[in-house]
């Protein structure tokens, strides 16, 4: 170890861990056994012995995945069966149609000839005394008067002529409508049975998918225990952190150390009286910090300012991350937005975004708790600002772990560089630029580009977000509506409260949520009742927060409600999405998603 070398102390819970200033990460030293040595207890991040998790990769599950390939492939076989199903109903009800339209023929031509029977029956019993055809000698013997004899003719010349035709006619009808109506039987018996062999696929199929999401229950709960455990380990993590720096804070109070203003810090020849510069990795004095000596060992003396934006900050742990500039809190934040907020409520304004914060900071000698740390690798520019803690350590609104976290520095080349927000600004500097082709990374987090806007809206959400698992996102990542126990991604419920409330403004109510986030069990559970309607488990934007069903009105196409919705919600960043309108196969009006800004 380097003579006089400037010890950073990590406290951890049963013992401390300290690492000579300016070596790796990875190296870890006992305590010094000389209490009297040149020490700077900063107590703050512990970092040791504290993984940093990547829940895309704790979480993923091979079995999930295959699961989810067969699931998707149910569902489309279901989405075909559906279309089946429909056409062999129509094929019965048309069939049934033709048979019932068959029938009432054969019961007309029924009638007919039985009225042309009943004529000449009711002629044969007044007629007819024997057996026989008819003749006129008979007629004339038989009649009783003139007029008998009269009608008789007229009658007899009846059925030698137009009786007889109307008669075989009326027969001829009867067997054609009698062969029609067996013809439409039988096509209404094979309709119907093509119908109940598409039923029956299709109940195949759905038991198939019931059987699926069965088999995804259990590997669904196995990640969310993960997601629990990996939760409590970040939880402890940061409450550690957040007892170990008001230990320093207690620590200087109780040595009676006012932090002094960021401008007093600033020239390392000119401190206040009992303070000392604080050498750099090159060994010269570091501006905006200082130290001093108490009770045999050297404290780390940081700017007034400096220790209000990290006590901040702490006091942030555990909030929500938001992917967007706007994300300064108090109710969630983006990496620059917290950045931004706890600095320049200290009295220590830095500029809006990380690129703007790198370029106008002021680089540090040496890292120390308070500073900036700006993460690459710089092909994708400066996409990410956490504040330093320790050597080890930041605390940063983390896209991965979807809040205010305490988490490892960025390692290698990820590192672009540090600044001390107390020394000021300085002219702007150029900052590594994103490469052409390369992937947008924000806050730690793939940024994905709202969607493209059609008639009536972004087509699909934004999709993917933070380190965890579609529906196994923790509810401290999530903000509510203010209606009943929904939630949903920070920035869409913003944006969502201040959609309905100027759709309350025109309708007089806000909106009606039926359904927002989607756990993935309830994800499951839906397709399992509903395979050919739900998405697969997994693949909701329900599952990322990103969605909502409403009611109250635009649940109907034709509601002023969802035309008010069609022509104004994309101005707030929601949408409907282009599988869900009118014509589309899957109508779904009240399925509406965000989609950004």
């Amino acid at each position: 170890m380097r003579v006089g070398a400037v010890l950073v102390a990590v406290l951890l819970t049963g013992g401390a861990v300290a690492g000579t200033a300016g070596s790796p990460a990875t190296a870890q030293q006992p305590p010094p056994a000389d209490p009297g040595e040149l020490r700077v207890e900063a107590g703050v991040a512990p970092g040791a012995g504290v993984p940093d998790p990547r829940p895309g990769e704790a979480f993923a599950d091979p079995k999930v995945a295959d699961l989810q390939r067969t699931a998707s492939g149910i569902q489309r076989e279901l989405g075909d069966l559906a279309g089946q199903v429909k056409a062999a109903q129509d094929g019965v009800a048309a069939a049934g149609e033709k048979l019932r339209l068959a029938k009432a023929d054969r019961e007309r031509a029924d009638a007919e000839v039985a009225a042309q029977q009943k004529e000449v029956d009711a002629f044969s019993r007044a007629i007819f005394t024997a057996k026989g055809r008819p003749g006129s000698l008979q007629l004339v013997l038989t009649a009783d008067s003139a007029k008998d004899l009269l009608d008789g003719a007229s009658m007899l010349a009846t059925i030698s002529g137009d009786t007889d035709v109307k008669l075989r006619a009326a027969l001829d009808r009867h067997r054609r409508a009698v062969a029609a109506e067996g013809q439409a039987a039988g096509a209404e018996r094979q309709a119907t049975a093509l119908k109940d062999e598409v039923t029956r696929r299709d109940g195949d199929a759905k038991n198939r998918a019931d059987a699926v999401s069965s088999e995804l229950r259990g590997p669904a709960g196995a990640a969310n225990e993960a997601v629990i455990a990996q939760q409590k380990a970040q939880q402890e993590r940061n409450s550690r952190t957040t007892a170990n720096w008001k230990a320093y804070t207690d620590r200087l109070g109780a040595a009676g150390i006012a932090p002094p203003p960021a401008a007093a810090l600033r020239d390392p020849a000119h401190l206040p009286a009992g303070m000392t510069a604080l050498p750099g990795a090159d060994g010269r004095p570091q501006p905006g910090v200082a130290q001093v000596s108490a009770g045999g060992q050297r404290l780390l003396v940081l700017p007034k300012e400096t220790i209000g934006a990290v006590t901040a900050a702490v006091g942030a742990l555990g909030k929500p991350f938001v992917p967007h500039d706007d994300g300064e809190g108090p109710v969630a934040y983006s990496c620059d937005g917290l950045v931004r907020s706890v600095f320049g409520g200290a009295g220590l304004p830095v500029p809006a975004a990380a690129g703007e914060q790198f370029a106008r900071g002021v680089p540090a000698g040496q890292a120390q708790p308070g500073d900036l740390v700006f993460a690459g690798p710089a092909k994708y520019g400066v996409q990410s600002v956490g504040i330093v803690l320790d050597e080890r350590t930041m605390l940063a609104a983390d896209a991965r772990l979807a809040g205010v976290v305490v988490t490892d520095l960025p390692a290698g080349d990820s590192v672009l560089g540090y600044s001390r927000p107390s020394l000021g600004e300085r002219a702007p500097q150029p900052v590594p630029q994103r490469a052409a082709g390369e992937l947008t990374w924000r806050c730690g987090g793939v940024e994905l580009p709202p969607s493209p806007a059609g008639p009536q809206g972004a087509d699909q959400a934004a999709g993917a977000w933070g380190g965890y698992p579609n529906g196994l996102i923790p509810s401290a990542a999530l903000c509510r509506l203010g209606m009943g126990s929904h939630v949903l991604r920070c920035d869409a419920a913003q944006s969502f409260q201040a959609l309905s409330r100027a759709y309350a403004g025109v309708f007089g109510t806000p909106m009606c949520v039926t359904d927002s986030y989607r756990t993935f069990a309830q994800q499951v559970d839906l397709y399992r009742r509903k395979p050919s309607l739900a998405a697969v488990p997994g693949t909701s934007n329900h599952g990322w927060g990103l969605a909502v069903d409403l009611c109250g009105g635009p649940e109907s196409f034709a509601s002023p409600q969802y035309a008010w919705l069609a022509a104004n919600s994309r101005a707030f960043g929601w949408a409907h999405p282009g599988w869900a309108r009118a014509g589309a196969g899957r109508e779904e009006p009240w399925h509406w998603e965000y989609a950004g800004r």
